[in-house]
């Protein structure tokens, strides 16, 4: 949706603030539950005045971790392996125009960005570049563009087969412009699929959920303004729609996403707190036949501000829920159509009503257990204080690639790795290591599901670990 700019939203502040945990509901002055503050950018120190999407990257040679964000005057990077200390490591400007609309993906070490901007293109920015910058912060520029649309208003990108999909340009009626990015600074149209006009957002896997007829396949699932489309897209020259699932008192069908076993769909409609008035809804789909999905139930907040993005993780939804922050959401008997609120940090301090200020984006895909909130509220890092202090920050190890796939390497600094074993979100032992003293180790994944997992090292030493 549209999304209306309100100065009195834009801080400038001089000096970040620094980590405060969340006590007596209050970190900083900002209201909270279950999050500790780590730090916090102005959009003056990101020498911009307005902001919006986000995204991460984590270097796949030592797992540092790297967040971006999409200011009005383009797209800003951070060095957030210290997140008490992030670095603001410089700024890609915007290849037109100013816009309050921008949007990040990252595919194979590169970072895709669209904008509403008239004639803004696709920009791609090598993420190796953010390895060493001397004096930050600097002005970057493309490494590529690819010009084959003016403005969109967003990107998906399924890394599984280095397709990204341009939502909401000029082109195909409004609907998804499919991309090869395979080589990334070289991006080659490959067609899109026009037959149910304009797309607002979407998830796109390779399909591994419950309805088996479409097991490695490559499926679309839009938010297409007034209902839900699912289509198949393995073949870019004949996408296929699929289904097509509506729900009552619609607003603005505007964004959705799997739960990690494909079995549900989640969904924000972004306008129903303005046009019915009830507190922030939360629909939930039953996607197990992707035929027939069902409307199965919904959900609603503690508060009647607007929803915007949200993700899963593990059992846990994080939701963009602009004046009331970030919010997080227990879906772990999500099959009983129970869902509770896990903890929230809100960025926005004296009003929860239905609007569009503040919280624009959340990422909470770190391994390190870090998210970030984007928005005109600037640039804020929170963490779960019971992911543990010394858990995910021990220097002993480095493991990278993460997310991984195959294979996970392992390197031991000041010690040798004796011991590794792996754990699921049910804290079920999934895999299990013993080695000799090791320096460095090499571990097959290649069994495990895509999902969240704990890697547990020499019995002392755990890390978050994402599987694609």
């Amino acid at each position: 949706m549209k999304k209306i700019l309100s100065l009195a939203a834009v801080a400038f502040c001089t000096m970040a603030v620094a980590q405060t945990p969340c006590s007596g509901g209050s970190a900083a002055g900002y209201p909270c539950s279950g999050f500790d503050l780590q730090s916090h950018l102005s959009l003056g120190q990101l020498q911009a005045s307005g902001g919006n999407d986000s995204w991460g990257w984590v270097d796949p040679d030592d797992g540092k971790e790297y967040a971006m964000m999409g200011v009005n005057n383009g797209t800003v990077f951070i060095d957030i392996s210290d997140p008490v200390n992030p670095v603001y490591l410089g700024k890609l400007p915007t290849h037109t125009s100013n816009s309050s609309w921008r949007d990040i993906k990252v595919y194979d070490n590169h970072a895709f960005i669209v904008s509403e901007a008239n004639g803004h293109g696709m920009q791609v920015f090598d993420l190796t570049r953010l390895r060493n910058v001397n004096n930050p912060p600097v002005t970057f520029n493309n490494d590529a563009h690819y010009s084959g649309f003016g403005s969109a208003h967003n990107i998906a990108i399924n890394e599984d087969t280095g397709y990204a999909y341009a939502i909401g340009t000029n082109n195909f009626n409004g609907g998804p412009e499919f991309i090869n990015i395979q080589n990334p600074q070289n991006p080659v149209g490959a067609g899109g699929y026009s037959l149910d006009g304009y797309t607002h957002d979407a998830q796109i896997v390779t399909y591994d959920g419950p309805d088996t007829d479409y097991t490695g396949r490559e499926i679309f699932v839009g938010s297409n303004e007034n209902e839900i489309v699912i289509v198949d897209v393995t073949d870019k020259g004949f996408p296929t729609p699929i289904a097509v699932v509506d729900y009552s008192n619609v607003g603005y069908t505007h964004q959705g996403w799997f739960t990690e076993d494909k079995r549900y769909f989640i969904v924000g409609d972004e306008l129903d707190e303005f046009s019915v008035g009830f507190n922030t809804r939360t629909l939930i789909f039953d996607f197990s036949d992707l035929d027939n999905p069902q409307f199965d139930f919904e959900y609603f907040g503690a508060t009647p501000a607007t929803d915007h993005n949200g993700y899963v993780v593990g059992d846990k939804f994080y939701m963009a829920n602009y004046a009331a922050g970030l919010r997080v959401y227990d879906l772990s008997d999500l099959a009983n159509e129970n869902i509770s609120e896990y903890g929230y940090f809100d960025t926005f301090p004296g009003s929860n009503s239905a609007g569009f200020d503040a919280t624009w984006n959340v990422y909470p895909f770190f391994p390190s257990g870090n998210i970030v909130i984007s928005g005109d509220e600037g640039f804020t890092v929170v963490r779960d204080p019971n992911l543990g202090t010394g858990d995910f920050e021990g220097t002993d190890f480095a493991m990278y690639p993460n997310p991984a796939t195959d294979v996970l390497t392992i390197t031991a600094k000041d010690t040798t790795i004796e011991e590794v074993a792996i754990y699921n979100v049910l804290g079920q032992r999934v895999l299990e290591f013993h080695f000799s003293n090791s320096p460095s180790e090499k571990i097959n994944i290649f069994e495990l599901n895509s999902g969240v997992y704990l890697v547990q090292i020499n019995k002392n030493t755990s890390k978050r670990l994402i599987v694609n």
